[in-house]
């Protein structure tokens, strides 16, 4: 109780306040506009978040991501087009609903359902973080080994296009983790004599290079102009009707409780829970057929679960050190960019921060609501921003955040190194997040895999013999094998069927 009372007298410091209420904004904002993401924002962000204080700086960040989540929808119903991937099936009813001049309607929906989905995820969030962290402790370098190796393979396990791109990816991000001191014996590698490589790359270049500038300079390349808002209705203040709400409440119970478990898992995050929670809701409900031609169901059911994956991609973040998906990445590199190390010793050494982290993020919430109920019927304007004002500001602010993580040249020179590689990347389908999920876990994995072997005198068989870490690695595995044998099946199937 102390420590909560403690990170609320920090929280509610004017400063703190309005960097919540700022990055909430900036979130929803960001989140709202296709092509743009609270991520990126995040991203940009965490070389000058290193001026601040812990505490201050990721009530900034928390919020920035709670903000983007909830905002997300916005372009999803007014223009068909999500926002960010965590609100792709809520296009299939929301569009629809507007198309049939019911806009004000679905957008109503989409802000109480976003709220719904985010307090009870967090608060269930702060009651367990201690539980696992508490069991995690227990744990040895074998378990810790195995559970960033099974983070890294369910990620490269859903990677979009053929699983060899994912695991490319992967491998870049280790490649990557390898260049400096090597974590326990300090041996130098792949420095080529360079002062500036001695100490690896920094977390912010790595991913603003990866992120924020190639995706920036792809899509100027690719003449993307933004939007261009279709959207000429209408939209009056927040209604939400009654009925809406009434005759979704188990909906809404279900989808939530999909959300906070596909968030727990490694890598999953939003955009695997708004898909899966649509799909149930339209294959349980007494009227699938409705589905897709613009119902409340379909909006209450992937906006819940996208937001319940919130406070579940918190819960291995902080009480594990491993992060849910690749936002909960980036602030576990925004943690050790501070010299935090996450993990369930994290609520015993800095329990403030993490009551600040919880309570931010609820607050994000709240403004979040406030924001959306009272500015609905701006936002149409939200989509009207032309990317060619955008990007340029972007591209500099990305350049002085590489520059001011170090205040020295030679970051923004490998940070270029790093644009080219994420156009590269790009350009040959790789996806971005197992090369961030490998990079942040990267060094984790080799420390624990080399006190484990040192430990066991040389005996890898350790790593089979104990239940828990010969559990993690099966469903590594399983994880690499299962898609592959059920493709194998899929096409024996078809092959049959076309006979």
């Amino acid at each position: 109780m102390e420590n909560l009372v403690a990170a609320l007298a920090i929280l509610f410091t004017p400063g703190v306040l309005i960097s919540c209420f700022a990055g909430c904004m900036v979130g929803v904002i960001l989140g709202a506009i296709p092509g743009l993401s609270g991520a990126m924002a995040i991203t940009i962000l965490l070389p000058v978040s290193f001026t601040m204080e812990p505490t201050h700086a990721f009530a900034l960040l928390i919020s920035i991501w709670v903000g983007s989540c909830s905002g997300s929808y916005i372009g999803s119903i007014l223009l068909g087009i999500p926002g960010t991937n965590s609100s792709l099936a809520t296009t299939y009813d929301g569009y629809p609903m507007t198309k049939k001049g019911e806009a004000t309607r679905a957008l109503s929906i989409g802000t109480v359902a976003n709220f719904m989905g985010t307090v009870p995820s967090l608060i269930i969030a702060m009651i367990l973080c201690p539980v696992i962290a508490a069991f995690a402790v227990k744990m040895g370098p074998w378990e810790y080994f195995g559970l960033g190796l099974m983070a890294i393979t369910l990620v490269v396990s859903i990677s979009k296009g053929n699983m060899a791109k994912g695991f490319i990816g992967a491998g870049l991000g280790l490649l990557a983790t390898q260049v400096g001191m090597a974590p326990i014996s300090g041996t130098r590698r792949f420095t080529f004599d360079n002062i500036y490589l001695v100490g690896g790359f920094s977390m912010s270049v790595v991913m603003i290079g990866i992120f924020a500038g190639g995706m920036i300079i792809m899509n100027y390349a690719n003449n993307e102009k933004g939007p261009a808002s279709s959207f000429d209705g209408k939209l009056t203040g927040f209604r939400l009707q009654k009925e809406d709400f009434t005759s979704n409440i188990f909906n809404i119970c279900r989808s939530f409780l999909i959300g906070a478990f596909i968030g727990f898992l490694p890598g999953m995050g939003a955009a695997l829970s708004n898909m899966v929670s649509y799909a149930i809701a339209k294959n349980s409900s007494k009227h699938p057929e409705k589905f897709g031609t613009g119902i409340p169901d379909g909006i209450w059911a992937p906006e819940v679960a996208n937001n319940a994956s919130i406070g579940g991609a918190i819960i291995p973040m902080v009480s594990l050190g491993i992060p849910g998906d690749g936002t909960t990445a980036m602030l576990l590199g925004g943690l050790t960019i501070h010299g935090i190390e996450a993990g369930p010793l994290l609520q015993r050494t800095n329990p403030v921060l993490v009551n600040v982290i919880f309570l931010a993020a609820i607050l994000g919430a709240i403004f979040a609501l406030l924001a959306e109920v009272f500015g609905i019927r701006w936002f149409p304007m939200l989509l009207d921003v032309p990317y060619h004002y955008l990007y340029p500001a972007i591209l500099v602010i990305c350049m002085l955040g590489m520059y001011v993580d170090t205040y020295n040249i030679s970051n923004v020179i490998i940070g270029l190194f790093f644009f080219a590689l994420g156009i590269w990347m790009s350009y040959a389908g790789i996806p971005g997040t197992p090369f961030v999920l490998s990079y942040v876990l990267g060094a984790m994995l080799e420390t624990n895999f080399r006190k484990a072997l040192t430990f066991a005198k040389g005996d890898w068989t350790t790593f089979f013999t104990r239940p828990v870490s010969c559990i993690l690695l099966i469903i590594t595995v399983g994880s690499v094998v299962l898609p592959i044998v059920k493709e194998q099946l899929k096409k024996r199937k078809a092959s049959k069927e076309a006979v």
